[in-house]
This record gives C-alpha cells, structure tokens and sequence, in this order.
C-alpha cells in the first residue's frame, strides 16, 4: 500500500456502511484521518458499527443528522447506492465538501495497477473471465470492487506484482476525482438505475467517466457492436481497442464462427462454455484485456472452454436425469433474459420465469420465447407471462415459486430437454434479493438430484 499522507489528521465522514464503508473507513483511519462513521441503522442493530466502535473509530448511527456537517469535515466518503439528493449528499456539496466513493481511495493507495470493468450488462462474469486467465497465466490477478470485494480492501494489500481486476458500477464512478485505470472496459449501455440517475444521458456520463483520466498509454475496451460505444471512441484520448461478433475489428472479433484479436486466431466459438451471443462479447472483450496484458494463448483457452459462469448468471448447474439445468436468477429485466434465451434450442428449453411487477407487459419477450417447449410461470407477474405463453401456443403452468416451479417442471419434461430459471422479473415479490431466489433454487436442485 502507498504511504500516503493526504488523510492525516483530517476529518473524515464515512457516509453508510455496508462493506465498502467499513473497508473506507478502516483504510482511513490507518491512513491517519479523524474518521467519523455515520449509518441510518440503529446502533444496537448495527454489528458493523458496533465493531468499528471498539476499534476506536467514532459512530453515530440510526439517523443522519445534518448539524453533522457542521464539524468542518475535508471529505466525505459516501456509500455508492445512497443517492446524491440524500439530504446529507446535498449539504455537504453545498458545503463544498468533497464527496467521494471508496474506489477512489482504493486507486490513491493501491501499488497495483487496475483494470476496470464497467457496463449494463456483463460486468461480473467480464470481470471474472479476466481474472481467470491471468491467473491461469501465472499472473497474479486480484478480484474487486462491485464484485463483492471491497476495493480499498484488495488495495491495501496489493503490491506492485499483482493487479486489480475491479468491476465499477456508475454509483462508484460518479464518486471518482483521480481513479485511473491501465486498462479500462465498457461492456455495453442499455437503460438502468435511471431511478437513481435520473435520466439515461446522466447514467452513460456516469459510465464514460471510467476514461476521464486516461491517455494514449491507456487501453478503453469498447464493443463495436453498439452505435452508440463506437461513437464514444472519438472522445477519448485512450487508445481504443474495439470488440465485435458482426464486424472484423482492429481488436477482439468473431468471424466465421472464429474468434481472433487483431487477426491472430485464439479459438472457435462452439468451443466456449458460456452460452449465448452475450458471452461471445464478454469472452471476447477477456480476450482482449488478457492479450494487452501478455496472456498466452493457452491460458485464455483453457478458462474459455471450462468456465462454469457466475454463480446466477446462467449458472450450469449440471443435469438431472438426462435434463441440464441452468440458473439465471440475476436475469431481473426483460433485456437479460432475452440475452440468456439467445443461447439455447427453444424447442427443447423450458423457461422458468416471473416475480415483481412493476407495471410492464412483456410483449418484446414474444419473439424470444417463440417456439419453447414450455414455461412455468410464478410471482405476481405470472399472469402476464401466462397471457403471453397462451397467445403463442406456448404449454404454460404456474407454480407457487421457484422451487416448486423446478420440482412441477422436472415431472412434464422430456429426456434431453433443458430448463432454464430466467425470471425477467425482480425478486422482491417473494425473495429479499435475486441471490436468495436463485440459492432456493440451487439448493431444489442439488436435493432432487440427490433423490
């Protein structure tokens, strides 16, 4: 780690928990600040804050009181899923208090260089991949950031031989002032968290800023397939490195049911273990990192062709009586599953889908789902999913939930026939997160394949 000075001896506002502010402000607080943890849970229900107590680091917990700004703070570390027109957000810029994420930090100590990852869609098995096979290449590559490993943590503990491979959400990159990465990646953009951003322009330029201080000795990862991706390679001072499944590319691409980086043949697409068109891109944008970073050629394969996917996102769970399962319990829109439907045989698939409704119908689904051998539907979007089925022709059933929809599917399937839990839907209805829903169903699994 760094010996930096630029904490000592000032006060510092850790704004809400969770791991990445207990990683902020434990880091700040060897770093020499005065640090002051405030979190909207009760302190008696509070196990974090409580610990963090004991380690002498000053609590206030179960509200944010803004008379709190009042102690002259130099920063403020905010959570990233609290938005900035959080009362306490909103007073300290007009305080002109800096107001930071904690990747922010993790970049001014960290002795490793990084490599970020960031998109709507893809980041976590993107990131996965290439951490994977830099490993595989005797690299040592290190896990980060929204991936579920704080990265102020990792960063702490990285010396100059290893290197971040940090997944960035647009929450922690509109925290950023310096953060540079060698190697920066934009999967895609598609719509998201405009609840949080307000508008789709505001998300992409939260997304964009992953380049904001990179410059020609600095690689930006684009995929060509999207418009609006290539667009952006004009407005960079990064050297662009472009992917693509439709277009030869001066990067990573398929051609011919091959794919290549910069004319070098790596591997056949056939070959890979991740299912659909999405996969390819994400493989291909691994690829593309692994190469810059001097990975051999057998390294990317030997990941490429074993790799299992992330747990709940397209998961392979393996078979049960002749039946292959698949877990994709993170599909909590329409665009993520049609994604995940582009890499199966819908005449042999049964499609396990529903959960919150949020008031949208699922006609855009129609052509993804036409011709499936069957669906179960369950959650209070089953209806809906039901009155589509219906209209296509498609054998429907509802279930009760996830489990019971496995256990009713398995009974009305055919020898050689694949199931796939892709709800389309939040988890909310029934399931306090997509992960509770989808180790329900991990767990259905592994019992029934026990029986």
């Amino acid at each position: 780690m760094k010996k930096i000075t630029t904490f000592e001896n000032k006060k510092v506002l850790v704004l809400g928990l969770a791991k990445s502010g207990i990683a902020a402000a434990r880091l700040l607080d060897k770093l020499g600040a005065i640090v002051t943890v405030n979190d909207s849970k009760a302190f008696d229900e509070n196990p974090a804050a409580q610990t963090l107590l004991e380690e002498g680091i000053k609590v206030i917990c179960g509200h944010h009181p803004l008379e709190l700004l009042d102690e002259d703070f130099a920063l403020m570390v905010k959570n990233p899923g609290i938005r900035y027109d959080n009362p306490m957000v909103v007073r300290a810029l007009e305080l002109k208090i800096p107001v930071i994420t904690e990747v922010e930090l993790a970049y001014l100590v960290s002795e490793a260089p990084i490599i970020g990852i960031t998109g709507t869609n893809g980041k976590t098995t993107t990131t996965t991949l290439i951490a994977a096979i830099l490993n595989a290449d005797g690299q040592s590559a290190k896990l980060s950031g929204n991936i579920g490993f704080p990265a102020s943590d990792v960063a702490s503990e990285a010396t100059p031989d290893d290197t971040l491979v940090m997944e960035l959400s647009s929450f922690q990159l509109m925290g950023i002032e310096t953060f540079k990465p060698k190697i920066a990646v934009i999967t895609n953009l598609f719509s998201a968290h405009l609840d949080y951003h307000g508008s789709q322009e505001a998300y992409e330029a939260a997304k964009w800023r992953i380049q904001e201080h990179l410059t020609k000795e600095n690689f930006l990862i684009l995929n060509f397939n999207q418009e609006k991706c290539k667009a952006l390679a004009n407005q960079t001072k990064a050297t662009i490195v472009p992917f693509s499944t439709h277009e030869k590319v001066d990067g990573a691409y398929e051609y011919d049911g091959k794919l290549y980086f910069k004319d070098e043949f790596i591997m056949n697409s056939a070959d890979l273990s991740l299912l659909g068109e999405h996969n390819v891109e994400n493989a291909l944008a691994a690829i593309a990192v692994a190469k810059l970073q001097g990975a051999k050629n057998e390294a990317i394969i030997s990941v490429l062709t074993a790799f299992a996917g992330v747990k709940h996102r397209l998961q392979y769970l393996g078979e049960i009586n002749g039946h292959k399962v698949y877990n994709d319990s993170k599909a909590t829109n329409i665009l993520a599953t049609q994604k995940a439907l582009s890499g199966f045989d819908n005449t042999k698939l049964w499609l396990l889908a529903g959960g919150l409704d949020r008031g949208n119908g699922f006609d855009e689904l129609a052509d993804d789902i036409a011709g499936l051998k069957g669906m179960i539907v369950f959650g209070q979007t089953a209806p809906k999913l039901q009155n589509l089925a219906e209209k296509l022709g498609i054998p429907v059933f509802k279930s009760e939930n996830v489990a019971t929809a496995l256990k009713e599917v398995l009974a009305r399937t055919g020898n050689g026939d694949t199931i796939l839990l892709s709800p389309a839907n939040a988890s909310w209805d029934q399931y306090k997160t997509f992960e509770e829903r989808g180790d329900l169903f991990i767990q259905t699994f592994e019992t029934l394949k026990n029986q």
